[in-house]
């Protein structure tokens, strides 16, 4: 055997015993604050509160949906007895229990911590789904739900005495509950060094030397036997001994030491727990270098991150001290595998082992633009890639929970894809669910917006609720938010956003002003649409995390804003927390800030969404006058995304705040925002505010829960938005529980909300998996009852019946001995059974003591009220309080409140503790007695009442009249009746007057109510009984004859009982101005009906519904209703519609067009409210230039006449806006008697005066301020140049005077801007250019030499700040201690800062390609000798001074162009031989990064794509031609590029989308061609003479050569073995073949189109990149020479050149002088 294979297997067995060693503690569930979890309380025995459980958990064969946590190392489903009942003892407990480690632990003083979540996050569940796999292979389980609970670095308790120190002994361990509907597993976890003692000393051991050693495993706890008993329920322990306690870090039972699967729990037949069987040992090793991998050790699959799992280098912008440490903080997130970009604790970036916690890495996901694979964000459950690897067919493929951990390779299978059917639940009630090939995905209904997960109404305001938090640094006062609330409204018809926080400290509350982006958010989230766009609660819905990093200039201060959505709350209101870290400037109290109108443009990704933007804001105090600062805002928005289903072609919008207003008020301590905003796309809004559509600018007048529906031109309508109702202009909410439209099942009821509604389950019922149906609680599995008691469930409740033998209320149950039942015991089993044994749901059951006594304190189990009570059982007065409340203790003596005061005090404050307002408010005296007189303070009626606060009848008197002395006795003697006493309460109503029309009952002598009453007003009689009831039929109209109403009558008929109910409402009063039908003398309806306030007329059938056509307006002739008439005209409907509301009264200020006698329009309307007057056509459309305001002559609509030119409609549309009152301030335009635009026009106002256009608008320089001389505007003069109107600007402010301490630039005699400026306030002096803008490096401070603004200016070299690289490369240095070995991983900086294209793990050839952020392009990773070829995403910095940016074009004949980074360069040929010393620059182009490049030799022209800028643009070889760019929308990586001269077409690929496409030379016709089965395609060809496409594929796993027709048929692999890197592809034209060069193989080959013939051309090539193919040679940039390579077809001879500038060369083409 050879030592080479020695050394191999050696490495081979070192690396057996170093996947056996045991879990790390960084590999356990992630926990901890940072990941929501709560901490327990610290203590010796302390137990959580109650757990509830979103969806139940099996936990053997019964359904929990309770637990609690406790210190000593258990969980349970039910409270927790004192640890004295079975912390000592052993297994099994009497009640459920899963205990990873039960033994008596002790946490305080800091000994240690708890920590406990429920999750639904992905990651978590996916990691939870293939551990279970690994240790059931068989199983098909997708957990919904985890639990997590771990006790860190805990110890166990100690008696310490003088003569013992405690021990530093401490443990580590986590349990992991996972299920869904059906099943529970359970994973405990135990880390290496986790387990540092292995059991407790009892409390009660009495110095005796004993140790009981930890119990492990699970027991169902005692179960009811028969009805008579309990018996000992099933329980499984994984521990006996000391030693099997050990072997919990020390063994496994999935292939891996520490960790243990069970599965616990299933719904429908469960005996005990079952063990995962595949054991393994630990043997403890260093961790050893492998010196060989297959390709199989890194087979990957993506996952998405959440927050769980977030990981802050999406943030780019996070600075490493702000938030600890940028590498701790990835240390800490990092989930199972880590990727470089993710290194772990134990060795950050370790070489990647083919461990099974590496796979899968839950750190990427599959972005469609433009950010490489690995660097979205994405929360939503997606469980498929959108092209995933080894597809071999075509299909997508889920991911199976079937892992084979031996191999490394994940299996993929279509069975466990997630449809509507199992998880429509994760839907919107107001979207509905749609499956496609690879999942599902959610969409709002009609009628609703949102991403299908959270929905609201169109149209309707929203509200924003949460807290604000976190510590701000304000000059050196640092100010601590706690909890403080933060709500927001927004009108999302107009995009107004108001944001108010309350309790503000003085300190940070003016400083915060300036932070509009707090507010911002929800501007941005409820933006006003305009067209082809989407606000952010469309595309983010109601859960995101928005990061925000705002840095003030001049002060460099920093402040972090990290907002968090956590959905809609119970009325529907978005719910988000705010968090605040870092420091902004100090601003003066009584300080006002202003922010002018902004853009910002937001960049959108799957599940990401990015901006950035520099904004100005103007301090106005008194302390410094006028300053003006600048802020810049970076942010980006991580969301849930469904990658299912169509993707949003949203690539860019632009949020336009049009109008920004903040102010801090002192006395309320209130921080206000309030922005209007609108999204669209880039651009949109530039249309003249005269042209855009009332809808998009929000100047229409729709109802704020209406939406405004644009129309063409200017119209638009109203709609209300989903769950109101109106006519668009007045909506109101509709109460759909009231009106039966809930969509609420049984065992729930309704509850309204604006625009909407919510279902919620009654009583002893919860929602079930689906969320929506409501399922019985079965109370009795919690175990409620007592020990010696039988728990029976029933519907909505439950009861506990102590068994025979024993006796009390089932929650406590005593032996009889005897003993009689005593009364409370007889109350309390007699409610609690009934006839049929069932107590009855909702009653009060009294609870008893031991002694069979009333407990002093009873609560109602429904209602939650709670009271004292007496020996008797009796409620004692004044102890009564409400749910929520604090309860009265019942054992301490003191007065309770009495009756009185009990009732004022629960009237003073309401439900929110609040007054109601005009309430009746009782008075009370010392003694908490009623005063004998009491007056309402509202109304002024004052009365006298008894001891219990009764109203004394006869006693009350208006305000304004003699009071009663309530001390002396009523006269007279008789008390008020009922009759008396209404007839009274409705002669003097709440203000002491009679109401006007309302019905005043008539008594007799005795007081009692006459048998006919009359209504005095409308005279209609009828019979009442001896209650005042009315008896139905009696009722007679006026001038009829009345009923004998001691004689019955004839029941009314349908007519009579409408007219009733109407004049009769629920006063007994008519409703003022209502519609009373007319019923004729058989009580049918009379044929013609009139309405009495309007005057409106029209027939009835026999029903009384009016029939369609016969309404008359008053005052017209009515129709013969016994005849037939002709239907309503257009305009007779329109009027009679606007007329006749929905309750037939008109609309208060509504237009009411006017129609002649044949019913067609008036040729002239007018507004009766406004005075407005106008012409109209025929359709009653108005006659454009036609309204005439009130007060001014009217039109004559018969005669053609001059309409209002457009000066005239803008002065009017000025002078007459709401209500005929110009806007106070604005400018009004004069014009002249031909209605023309005067040459010069003034703002009344501001004194301001310019000369005008024939349209009205400004012309430039002509403007003047107040008090200077006019401009004659009938003279042409030089208009100010751009300095005068800047110093003009800033000399004549709003109020003419200068801005104090402004800066005024100063021009010379031709108005230029002089070359050396001084700011006369601070004495520096700098110089400018013809722009006026500030040289670099020329500013000199007052009383220093001022520089020569006529000689160049040496720039001297800035500090620039450490890059993202930098400071992650520092960190890990950092943690490595400064000496980092070959296994770490450490980023690769270049000179600028930015990140290398190539990323290695030490100096081994494990490579990688990264972007620009330093996260990993997919398909790129390699182990062999050969790196990746990746090309850089930064462009180099920018060289000083900057090249001419236009073509220099070749000399004559043939050249090579070849792209160099930021430049194309010209290489001529001689005849083949390359002319090194004519070699030039053909163009430069800074800032880009040139990659592919074709030449169009039939235009002459040159096409490239730019990586950098991310763009695709050509320009002309003739001499001066600049750059025309021609793609500069969806691309991300563009690489190869190919010019079909026959065709004019050009074909592109785009690297990181992975697709090919296609458009016409100009960019038009744009279209993809492949979007499927690509991973890295590179060239790219077209043989235009055939009509044939080729191109690479550099996959690292499976590289490829395909071909296809240009028009994307015929599809097919043209090569795919024994290649590796095929970056260069060439077409021979003069052999007919494909030819390629590969950096991998080291070969160029060429094969013919038809797949044969394949050879070998040269075989030692250096590293390939582009290739071009001219005459009998081959040319190729070289990355290794960084250089052009020329090749003979004969491999005789061979030349290279190497530009001067050393970089790497990229495409390469031929330009030959004509078409070949």
């Amino acid at each position: 055997m050879t030592w080479d294979k020695i050394a191999v297997l050696f490495l081979q067995l070192l690396w057996t015993v170093h996947r056996v060693t045991a879990i790390h503690r960084h590999d356990i569930y992630p926990y901890g604050m940072l990941y929501g979890d709560v901490a327990l309380q610290e203590g010796d025995d302390e137990t959580s509160k109650v757990i509830t459980l979103t969806k139940p958990m099996y936990f053997y064969e019964a359904s929990f949906t309770n637990l609690y946590v406790a210190t000593n190392g258990i969980i349970s489903t039910q409270d927790l007895p004192m640890e004295k009942q079975y912390v000592d003892d052993g297994f099994p407990t009497d009640f459920p229990v899963i205990a990873p480690f039960l033994a008596d632990i002790d946490t305080s003083k800091g000994k240690g911590s708890i920590f406990y979540r429920q999750t639904e996050s992905p990651t978590v569940l996916k990691r939870a789904e293939a551990d279970v796999k690994r240790g059931f292979p068989d199983a098909t389980f997708t957990p919904t739900h985890a639990f997590i609970a771990t006790w860190e670095n805990v110890s166990a308790y100690e008696e310490v005495t003088r003569s013992s120190r405690p021990s530093n002994r401490v443990n580590t361990f986590q349990v992991v509950l996972a299920y869904n509907e059906k099943d529970t597993y359970a994973l405990f976890l135990y880390p290496e060094d986790g387990l540092q003692f292995f059991g407790t000393r009892p409390k009660e051991s009495y110095n005796v030397e004993i140790e009981l050693p930890a119990r492990v495993g699970f027991t169902r706890g005692e179960l009811s036997y028969f009805f008579f008993s309990r018996t000992e329920g099933p329980y499984y322990s994984v521990t006996s001994n000391e030693q099997s306690v050990k072997n919990l870090y020390q063994k496994g039972n999935i292939g891996e030491p520490g960790v243990w699967l069970f599965h616990v729990g299933n719904r429908y037949s469960f005996q005990n727990v079952v063990p995962a069987q595949h054991e393994v040992v630990s043997t403890k090793a260093p961790p050893v270098l492998v010196a060989v991998f297959s390709d199989e050790d890194y087979t990957e699959e993506e996952y998405p991150i959440d927050p769980d799992f977030q990981d802050p280098t999406t943030t780019e912008f996070l600075e490493p001290e702000q938030d600890s440490s940028l590498l701790e903080r990835l240390n800490q997130e990092a989930p199972l595998g880590q990727s470089p970009l993710q290194p772990s604790v134990s060795g950050p970036g370790e070489f990647p082992q083919p461990d099974p916690r590496n796979l899968p890495p839950e750190d990427v996901t599959q972005p469609q633009r433009p950010l490489p694979k690995h660097a979205i964000l994405q929360v939503y459950p997606n469980r498929v890639k959108d092209v995933p690897p080894h597809n071999s067919g075509g299909q997508v493929f889920s991911v199976e929970e079937r892992v084979n951990f031996e191999s490394g390779v994940i299996h993929y299978s279509t069975d466990n894809k997630e449809t509507c059917e199992r998880f429509q639940q994760q839907c919107s009630q107001n979207a509905h669910c749609t499956d496609y090939p690879t999942g599902f995905c959610c969409h709002c209904n009609s009628g609703f917006y949102g991403n299908g997960r959270h929905c609201l109404p169109n149209g309707a305001p929203h509200r924003v609720n949460g807290k604000v938090r976190g510590t701000v640094l304000v000059g050196g006062t640092v100010v601590q938010l706690d909890s403080i609330d933060l709500h927001a409204y927004i009108v999302v018809g107009d995009g107004r956003a108001y944001t108010a926080i309350s309790e503000v400290p003085e300190p940070v509350g003016w400083a915060l002003m300036p932070v509009a982006p707090i507010g911002g958010l929800f501007g941005w989230l409820f933006a006003l649409e305009l067209p082809n766009s989407l606000n952010g609660f469309s595309i983010t819905g109601a859960e995101f995390t928005r990061r925000a990093d705002v840095t003030f200039y001049p002060g460099n201060q920093r402040l972090s804003i990290v907002q968090t959505a956590t959905g809609l709350d119970t009325q529907n209101y978005l719910n988000v927390d705010t968090h605040l870290q870092g420091s902004v400037p100090f601003i003066p109290p009584g300080a006002t800030v202003q922010m002018e109108p902004f853009k910002d443009t937001y960049q959108y990704y799957p599940s990401l969404i990015t901006s950035s933007s520099v904004r100005e804001f103007t301090v106005v105090s008194a302390e410094k006058g006028t300053e003006t600062l600048t802020f810049q805002v970076r942010q980006n928005i991580t969301y849930r995304d469904c990658t299912h289903g169509h993707r949003r072609g949203l690539e860019t919008q632009e949020l336009r705040m049009e109008r920004i207003f903040v102010m801090y008020v002192k006395e309320e301590r209130i921080l206000r925002y309030a922005i209007t905003n609108k999204i669209g796309p880039l651009g949109a809004g530039e249309t003249e505010p005269e042209n855009v559509n009332p809808c998009y600018s929000g100047n229409h007048d729709c109802d704020t829960t209406a939406q405004c529906v644009p129309g063409e031109g200017q119209l638009f309508s109203c709609q209300c938005a989903t769950g109101y109702s109106g006519d668009g202009r007045n909506c109101y909410d509709v109460d759909e529980c009231a009106e039966g439209l809930s969509s609420c099942g049984a065992h729930s009821h309704c509850v309204n909300l604006p625009g909407s509604h919510r279902c919620q389950c009654e009583g002893g019922f919860e929602f079930g998996f689906d969320g929506r149906t409501c399922q019985d609680v079965d109370e009795c599995r919690d175990q409620p009852c007592h020990a010696q008691a039988l728990c029976s469930n029933v519907p909505g409740s439950f009861h506990c019946q102590c068994q025979p033998g024993y006796h009390g209320d089932g929650f406590q149950c005593h032996p009889q001995n005897g003993r009689p039942k005593t009364q409370c015991e007889q109350h309390r089993d007699s409610l609690q059974s009934r006839n049929d044994g069932v107590p009855r749901v909702g009653a009060f059951i009294p609870e008893c003591d031991e002694e069979g006594q009333y407990r002093p304190q009873q609560c109602h189990g429904s209602t939650g009220h709670c009271w004292c009570v007496d020996s008797r059982g009796q409620e004692r007065a004044g102890t009564r309080t409400p749910p929520g409340t604090p309860t009265i203790n019942c054992y301490e003596p003191g007065r309770l409140k009495t009756q009185c005061e009990q009732h004022r005090d629960s009237l003073q404050s309401g439900n929110d503790g609040v007054p109601r307002v005009g309430a009746f408010i009782p008075e009370c005296d010392e003694e908490g007695q009623y005063r004998p007189q009491q007056c309402h303070g509202s109304t002024g009626h004052c009365w006298c009442v008894d001891s219990r606060g009764q109203e004394r009848a006869g006693t009350r008197t208006p305000p304004g009249t003699p009071r009663i002395n309530c001390d002396e006795p009523v006269y007279p003697g008789r008390p008020k009746t009922q009759c008396e006493q209404h007839r009274d309460s409705l002669q003097s109503g709440n203000d002491g007057v009679p109401r006007v029309g309302a019905f005043i009952p008539e008594c007799d002598e005795e007081g009692q109510y006459r048998p006919q009453q009359c209504h005095g007003s409308t005279g209609h009689c009828w019979c009442v009984d001896s209650r005042g009831q009315e008896r139905a039929g009696t009722r007679t109209p006026p001038g009829t004859p009345r009923i004998n109403c001691d004689e019955p009558g004839r029941p009314k008929t349908q007519c009579e009982q409408h007219r009733d109910s109407l004049q009769n409402g629920n006063d007994g009063v008519p409703r003022v101005g209502a519609f009373i039908p007319q019923c004729d003398e058989e009580g049918q309806y009379r044929p013609q009906q009139c309405h009495g306030s309007t005057g409106h007329c029209w027939c009835v059938d026999s029903r009384g519904q009016e029939r369609a056509g016969t309404r008359t307006p008053p005052g017209t002739p009515r129709i013969n209703c016994d005849e037939p008439g002709r239907p309503k005209t257009q305009c007779e409907q329109h009027r009679d519609g606007l007329q006749n509301g929905n309750d037939g009264v008109p609309r208060v200020g509504a237009f009411i067009p006017e129609c002649d006698e044949e019913g067609q329009y008036r040729p002239q309307q007018c507004h009766g409210s406004t005075g407005h007057c106008w012409c109209v056509d025929s359709r009653g459309q108005e006659r454009a230039g036609t309204r005439t305001p009130p007060g001014t002559l009217r039109i004559n609509c018969d005669e053609p006449g001059r309409l209002k030119t457009q000066c005239e409609q803008h002065r009017d549309s000025l002078q007459s806006r709401n209500g005929d009152v110009p806007r106070v301030g604005a400018f009004i335009p004069e014009c002249d008697e031909e209605g023309q635009y005067r040459p010069q026009q003034c703002h009344g106002s501001t004194g301001h005066c310019w000369c005008v256009d024939s349209r009205g608008q400004e012309r430039a320089g002509t403007r003047t301020p107040p008090g200077t001389p006019r401009i004659n505007c009938d003279e042409s003069g030089h208009p100010k140049t751009q300095c005068e109107q800047h110093r003009d600007s800033l000399q004549s402010r709003k109020d003419g005077v200068p801005l104090a301490g402004a800066f005024i630039p100063q021009c010379d005699e031709e108005g230029q801007y002089r070359p050396q400026q001084c700011h006369g306030s601070t004495g520096h002096c700098w110089c400018v250019d013809s722009r006026g803008q500030e040289r670099a490096g020329t500013r000199t401070p007052p009383g220093t030499p001022r520089i020569n603004c006529d000689e160049p200016v040496i720039v001297p070299p800035t500090q620039r700040p450490e890059t993202v690289c930098e400071r992650w490369r520092a960190s890990l240095l950092q943690q490595y201690a400064g000496q980092p070995d070959s296994r770490h991983y450490l980023p690769q900086c270049d000179s600028s800062g930015e990140f290398n294209p190539v990323q290695c793990y030490g100096d081994s050839s494990y490579c990688w390609c990264v972007d620009r952020n330093g996260r990993e392009v997919p398909g790129t990773r390699s182990h062999d000798a050969v790196k990746p070829a990746c090309i850089p995403t930064v462009a180099p910095p920018t060289m000083r001074p900057l090249p001419r940016p236009d073509v220099t074009p070749p000399p004559a004949g043939t050249s090579l162009l070849y792209a160099q980074g930021q430049q194309i360069g010209v290489l001529p040929l001689n005849g083949t031989q390359m002319d090194k010393q004519r070699s030039s620059v053909l163009l430069a182009l800074h800032g880009s990064i040139v990659v592919g490049i074709d030449y169009d030799c039939r235009e002459r022209k040159v096409y490239w794509t730019d990586l950098a800028g991310r763009t695709i643009s050509r320009a002309s070889l003739e001499p001066g031609s600049e750059s025309e760019i021609i793609i500069n929308t969806a691309l991300t990586s563009p690489e190869g590029l190919a010019v079909d001269v026959a065709r004019r077409r050009l074909f592109w690929v785009d690297s990181t989308p992975d697709k090919i496409e296609t458009a016409n030379l100009d960019g038009s016709d744009r279209r993809v061609l492949f979007d499927t089965d690509l991973v890295n395609p590179r060239a790219i060809i077209v043989d235009s003479p055939t009509g044939t496409l080729y191109w690479t594929d550099w996959n690292r796993e499976a590289p490829k050569i395909e071909s296809s027709s240009v028009d994307g048929q015929n599809r097919r692999v043209l090569v795919q073995d024994g290649i590796g890197l095929p970056n260069a592809l060439a077409y021979d034209s003069t052999t007919r073949q494909v030819c390629w060069a590969d950096a991998g193989t080291k070969r160029l080959e060429c094969i013919s189109p038809n797949g044969t013939g394949r050879r070998v051309v040269h075989s030692n090539l250096n590293y390939p990149f582009s290739m071009v193919s001219f005459a009998n040679h081959y040319y190729y940039t070289d990355w290794r020479r960084d250089g052009v390579v020329a090749l003979s077809r004969d491999n005789q001879s061979t030349d290279e050149y190497l530009p001067d500038q050393r970089s790497h060369l990229y495409g390469i083409t031929v330009a030959p002088p004509h078409c070949l």
